[in-house]
């Protein structure tokens, strides 16, 4: 046979070569056909004669075929069009074709020789793969080593099995001219299949042979004679064959092989292996689902047959129920939940094919599924309404989501009236916003379609129509449309009884509900009559009181008219009051009611129950009721039989238990008495108020000063001393304050001896910090009343007594009250208390105050004296202020031995210092304040120009040194002979002695901050 041969007139070159196949068949022959030996084989075809039983010589002679005359790429022949050669695959080169019949002829020579060779028949049915099928990925050394690799792996049931992974050793480059077409080759694809039958046969228990052969019908352009029935019982017998060790092997292909076939055949092959494997239940209900095209990517005009969705629809819902139960985990990580969502999904999409009618399944056994509804093959439908409504509380959270889906369906049933019924009572009995509006949202979009159509009827309709039915259809919407209305219109109460629902105790939901009905008196008593039998007062929201109150207020300004009226006078306090005629009238009886029933309530907190009594009071009060007023206040603070052990703070009492130890109650009543009642009922009220032991500091301060308006001064003074024996300190302190002063104003110095007495029981437990007021208005009595001497007994007394932080400013008081009295000579003995007892920051500043003190008087020696004593609290790079002033006054007082001996103090306190780490880190705090300083100086200056000028001359003048200004001129004397030169040189020498020992940290610097040295 030869492929050079021209094709006739009437022949497509496509014709001509499908004319010669198969091409493999019959087997061809050198025999009797020549070319398939070529001249250069004739030597290794001479030795083969000379060596042919042996496999090596056989299998060295194959390779050299393959090799010589396999092309991985041939080009097609130039007689072929695109498609055409596309069509033909690898056959649509001559070289490859040539090649075919020679790989062919010489393996069937060899398997004649060696018929139970598994390597010869397997390299046989690869090699001629190659030209049908197409180059497997990577070559053949690629497929082996995925086959290798492939063995190696443990399959097992379960999702597993049939998992896309890139390593599948079945994968053939078939696209774009890769393969043989299988309608334009189907002979020679009959031919691979025989050879592959001639293998099996020889070699039965192969399994890679068997896995070979099945991949076949995998192929995408494998022909349809092949792939259907002949597969099928190629399949089944192959599981017959092999061991079951190997089924799994079998079954992934044969699976794969049914997803792709689909059919009633498919699916009969997934329920063989469903019997023995249920995992993979949700994938089969996939493929149940797929249109009859086979085609999952687009969709499709036809549906699946009804009993599939059924079957389908049976399927999911199991795995839902049985995942629910935790009898069975989804292989795609689905919830429970999920996998009810899809048979949701499932049976809102094909309604007809999956539910029962509504009469059906009000007759069955209601929320109930039997076990044979849900066999899969079972032909019965399904009570799609009463599984959704009997599995709703196993997912309380997507409640919205399965009322949604079950109006849904109900809808596409035409079923428009229990949809609607539907809705209705999902808003009634979902328990969240988030589902409330999911539900309206669907329910207000299918009330919109409805009208659409009706509209759009009405519009198409024709005369006839219009005159016999249009009246109907016309009322039919209005109707829809009123109910449209009135549905938006309720949204707010809806979303209101969404939330009551949740929490049937939130007052504040209550309070807007109430707010809802506007203007509708009746139905705001309504909601408020229901609120207060509703709420639990235990697990009441805040504010529960305030809804007793509100009812109350309602009834006491007569209804919502009142409400607005003052309202409106809130706002404009200038509107004009309506006539008495047209204004609201009060019903305070009720009012009344509502208030009895609040007292009675157990709240959890006593001051809610103690703002009910208090707003009662104040109702009677602004309708001039006074005497009701106060015997509701007196009726309030009653207490209960048994008092004894009662604490305010027991939360395990009723608040009207320990209403009575109240004291915002009482401080009301004793408000009330004061304004409307009697002196004697004031004073019983705050009497009593002190046997509970419930005053504070304000209620004595305020029961005294109502005595003191009705001039019961002494009855005031010993409220203050009953005060002030309840009270330790602090609080006792205002008391004191307030009662020595209302005594000194009362009696001044009349009663000086009562008033000492005072002071000193109060000064006798005070805490030093609280005892400098109250010895200054001990002085201050005394200094008006009495001694001066005594008065300065009492400031000296003070300066010991008080807190360390205010002992300074006592002192320095102490002193000018000594200085003004009996002169300046007089305060020095303070001050050298002051200086024995003040801390170190204090005492140089009290000893700076001393010496200025001294100079005043004359005394410089002791003044001077006074400055050496403090040097040694002053460090001089922190207290500078000291260092100057005593600079100042060697200048201005001393000589120049004074003036060194300053300095040499000075050095020496420096160095003390220096050596002292909390002095050191002072300094360096000291040193990090100053920079922050000069930088926000240096900030301001950049804004200023002017200060920084300033700044600029100011600099200038201070490197002029201070001896340019004229302040201070030094008495320099020449080192001359003599006695005196000489010991002005030894003074120079310890001075430098000293400055050496002091080291070069502690020097003095020429010109710099210290300008001492410049002086000398």
């Amino acid at each position: 046979m030869a492929d050079e041969a021209v094709p006739g007139p009437s022949r497509s070159p496509l014709a001509d070569v499908v004319s010669q196949l198969p091409l493999t068949w019959p087997i061809p022959s050198p025999s009797t056909d020549a070319s398939l030996v070529p001249s250069s084989d004739i030597a290794l075809e001479e030795d083969l004669l000379l060596n042919q039983d042996s496999l090596r010589a056989w299998r060295a002679y194959i390779d050299h075929i393959e090799t010589a005359n396999y092309r991985k790429r041939a080009p097609p022949d130039v007689r072929f069009s695109p498609i055409e050669a596309t069509l033909l695959g690898p056959l649509a080169s001559s070289d490859n074709r040539t090649a075919l019949r020679r790989i062919v002829s010489i393996y069937e020579r060899a398997l004649a020789r060696f018929p139970n060779s598994y390597a010869l028949h397997r390299n046989y049915l690869y090699a001629r793969a190659r030209y049908i099928l197409g180059e497997p990925r990577g070559g053949l050394d690629a497929l082996h080593k995925r086959i290798n690799q492939s063995s190696k792996r443990n399959l097992d049931v379960g999702p597993g099995l049939l998992e896309e992974d890139s390593d599948d050793e079945w994968q053939w480059q078939w696209k774009q001219g890769g393969a043989l077409d299988g309608l334009v080759g189907y002979k020679e694809w009959t031919a691979l299949v025989g050879a592959c039958e001639r293998s099996l046969q020889c070699m039965p228990s192969m399994p890679r042979l068997h896995l070979f052969y099945l991949s076949l019908f995998l192929h995408p352009l494998c022909p349809a004679p092949l792939s259907l029935t002949h597969a099928r019982r190629t399949f089944d017998r192959s599981l017959r064959l092999l061991p079951p060790s190997l089924h799994l092997r079998v079954w992934k292909l044969y699976l794969r092989w049914a997803e792709q076939v689909g059919g009633e055949t498919g699916l009969r092959v997934w329920r063989r292996y469903l019997a023995v494997d249920s995992s993979l239940t949700e994938r089969y209900a996939k493929l149940l689902l797929r249109p009859e095209s086979g085609d999952e990517d687009e969709e499709s005009e036809s549906a699946p047959p009804a009993p599939r969705i059924l079957e389908a629809a049976k399927l999911l819902l199991r795995l839902a129920l049985e995942a629910g139960k935790g009898d069975y985990t989804s292989n795609e990580g689905k919830s429970p939940y999920q996998l009810f969502n899809d048979w949701v999904d499932l049976v809102e999409r094909y309604p007809e094919e999956t539910g029962m009618d509504e009469d059906e399944e009000e007759a069955s056994q209601p929320h109930s599924v039997e076990v044979r509804d849900l066999d899969p093959r079972h032909s019965a439908l399904l009570p799609v309404r009463s599984i959704i409504l009997a599995n709703m509380p196993q997912f309380p959270d997507q409640a919205g989501r399965l009322w949604v889906g079950l109006a849904t369906y109900h809808l596409k049933r035409g079923e428009i009236d229990l949809a609607k019924k539907t809705f209705q009572r999902g808003l009634r009995e979902v328990m969240t916003v988030r589902d409330f509006s999911v539900i309206f949202d669907a329910f207000a979009e299918s009330e919109e379609g409805v009208i659409s159509y009706l509209m759009n009827e009405l519009e198409e309709g024709d005369e006839e129509d219009a005159s016999e039915n249009r009246g109907q259809r016309e009322e039919e919407l209005d109707e829809r449309m009123k109910e449209f209305e009135e549905l938006m219109e309720a949204r707010p109460f809806l979303v209101n009884d969404v939330m009551l629902r949740r929490n049937p105790d939130d007052v504040q939901e209550w309070e807007k509900r109430v707010a809802l009905f506007g203007e509708q008196d009746d139905k705001i008593i309504e909601t408020y009559k229901k609120a207060i039998e509703t709420i639990n007062p235990r697990k009441a929201t805040a504010n529960h009181h305030q809804l007793f109150l509100n009812f109350a207020r309602f009834y006491e300004v007569g209804g919502v008219e009142g409400l607005k009226l003052i309202e409106q006078m809130r706002r404009d306090a200038s509107i004009t009051l309506p006539s008495d005629e047209d204004l609201p009238i009060p019903d305070l009886e009720s009012a009344r009611k509502i208030f009895e029933r609040a007292v009675a309530v157990p709240y959890k907190r006593v001051d809610d129950l103690a703002e009910i009594w208090i707003s009662w009071a104040e109702m009677e009060l602004r309708h001039s009721n006074y005497d009701a007023a106060l015997r509701v206040m007196s009726r309030s603070v009653q207490p209960p039989r048994h008092t004894k052990g009662v604490s305010y703070h027991d939360d395990t009492l009723p608040p009207q238990s320990r209403l009575f130890k109240s004291l915002k109650l009482w401080t009301f009543y004793s408000d009330l008495e004061e304004s409307i009642g009697s002196t004697e009922g004031a004073k019983a009220v705050y009497d009593r108020v002190l046997e509970l032991k419930i005053a504070n500091a304000q209620t004595i301060i305020n029961y005294a000063a109502f005595l003191e308006e009705r001039s019961y001064h002494e009855d005031a003074f010993k409220v203050y001393e009953r005060g002030v024996e309840s009270f330790g300190y602090p609080i006792a302190f205002e008391i004191w304050n307030v009662y020595l002063s209302k005594f000194i104003k009362r009696y001044g110095g009349s009663k000086i001896e009562r008033a000492r007495d005072l002071f000193e029981q109060a000064l006798s437990g005070c805490p030093p910090k609280f005892a400098k007021i109250l010895f200054l208005k001990y002085g201050a009595l005394e200094e008006e009343h009495g001694l001066a001497k005594r008065a300065m007994k009492i400031y000296e007394r003070a300066t010991r007594e008080v807190g360390d932080e205010q002992r300074f400013d006592m002192f320095s008081f102490y002193i000018a009250k000594t200085a003004a009295s009996f002169g300046l000579a007089a305060t020095r003995a303070i001050y050298e208390s002051a200086i024995e007892v003040l801390p170190d920051r204090q005492t140089a500043e009290m000893c700076l105050r001393f010496a200025a003190l001294e100079r005043k008087l004359g005394e410089i020696d002791r003044a001077r004296a006074i400055y050496k004593y403090a040097s040694q609290f002053c460090d001089p790079r922190t207290h500078r202020n000291f260092w100057k002033e005593w600079n100042t006054f060697e200048i201005e007082t001393g000589s120049e031995d004074s003036f060194r001996d300053m300095l040499r103090l000075k050095r020496s306190v420096q160095a003390q210092y220096n050596t002292d780490l909390s002095y050191i880190s002072a300094e360096a705090q000291q040193a990090a304040k100053g920079a922050a300083t000069e930088m926000a100086t240096a900030a301001s200056m950049a804004a200023d120009p002017m200060a920084q000028l300033e700044a600029e001359q100011q600099q200038q003048q201070q490197r002029g040194g201070v001896a340019s200004t004229g302040m201070f001129v030094s008495a320099k004397t020449e080192q001359g002979s003599g006695k005196k030169g000489e010991e002005e040189k030894e003074e120079k020498d310890e001075d430098d002695g000293e400055d050496e020992i002091g080291g070069g940290a502690n020097q003095e610097k020429v010109g710099g901050d210290d300008d001492d040295d410049d002086l000398l």
